[in-house]
């Protein structure tokens, strides 16, 4: 109790975020799908008419094209445009990002949760109920999630500029050359940008995930369905993994497009807030747009869970002794 349980998670989150970070890409292209693209104003011309007599230029109102939405696709098209238009490597892009996420956000929530969880530990029965469960993963995302923000706002940005024209793209180098240029041209509080819908979305994430992993994992060893080994943890946390994407993904919808938007000096921004979002994306687009993106969410959520939990279990065999 105490370090030991935030250098195992941190260690486990690490590595299952770099592994599944390409599918993470593709849903974060996927939930921007459908947001309206911003449209040049429409321009007035002085245009001479052709053969015509007299000599003062008429002015012509040439409105603007109107901007057709592109599409919806599906994952492996949006991967394949991917690697057409950008290269292999576009599919790593803020992987620095990930990286650093997953070391403030997840150490964080994975060291807490097991802090809480030996702590609220019945000791004589070795049984946590998952109300306590769901409580400790509520406390220890919430947490984290606020730690990592600034990471999660440079991840979704790095991961979503290549879709953008290139003259609108943003460029970051690295994850810390977004914060700060973030930081100079946007102000520190940028960094927080959807703060409360990354805390919220941390807070489902980590209660449905660590918990129902934990629940699912002693149900299966006390009906005696499987040993304790690497069948059961592959089981118990993609079936974790599963109930983290449905409770998940609408929050997760949001927060991608609060924190992608593109705010310009002197004009309002897309959308004031997170209610904002929802009621314009599901005005525009649907109820159903807010599970954007929830097959490669569900398609990264479970290798992601199951490279977590497995890694973190030969984790603490190898650190069992320290």
């Amino acid at each position: 109790m105490g370090v030991k349980g935030f250098v195992e998670g941190g260690i486990a989150s690490i590595i299952a975020g770099c592994s599944t970070h390409p599918l993470d890409l593709i849903k974060v292209r996927m939930q921007l799908q459908g947001e309206t693209p911003i449209s040049a104003p429409a321009t007035v011309q002085n245009l001479r008419p052709a053969l015509a007599f007299h000599t003062g230029a008429t002015n012509i109102h040439i409105p603007a094209p109107s901007v057709v939405a592109p599409p919806r696709v599906g994952p492996v098209a949006v991967g394949v445009k991917i690697i057409q238009q950008e290269g292999v490597a576009a599919l790593f892009s803020g992987v620095s990002a990930t990286v650093l996420r997953q070391t403030l956000y997840s150490t964080t929530r994975m060291g807490l949760y097991d802090m809480l969880k030996q702590k609220w530990t019945d000791p004589d029965t070795n049984i946590m109920p998952l109300s306590k469960k769901i409580v400790a993963g509520l406390i220890a995302g919430g947490i984290g999630a606020a730690v990592g923000n600034p990471a999660d706002v440079a991840m979704v940005r790095m991961q979503a500029d290549g879709r953008l024209p290139i003259s609108q793209r943003r460029n970051y180098k690295s994850v810390i050359d977004a914060i700060t240029q973030m930081s100079k041209s946007e102000g520190v509080t940028s960094l927080w940008r959807g703060s409360s819908l990354t805390v919220n979305r941390a807070m489902l994430v980590t209660a449905s995930q660590l918990a129902s992993y934990d629940q699912f994992k002693e149900t299966i060893l006390k009906k005696g369905l499987m040993k304790d080994g690497l069948g059961t943890h592959v089981t118990a946390s993609f079936a974790a993994g599963f109930v983290a994407a449905v409770a998940s993904n609408p929050v997760d919808v949001i927060k991608t497009r609060v924190m992608n938007m593109k705010v310009e000096p002197g004009m309002a921004p897309p959308y004031s807030g997170a209610i904002d979002c929802a009621m314009k994306t599901i005005k525009a687009e649907g109820p159903m747009a807010l599970y954007k993106g929830f097959i490669p969410t569900i398609s990264r959520q479970g290798p992601f869970t199951v490279v977590l939990f497995v890694t973190l279990e030969q984790v603490r065999k190898i650190l069992k002794d320290f």
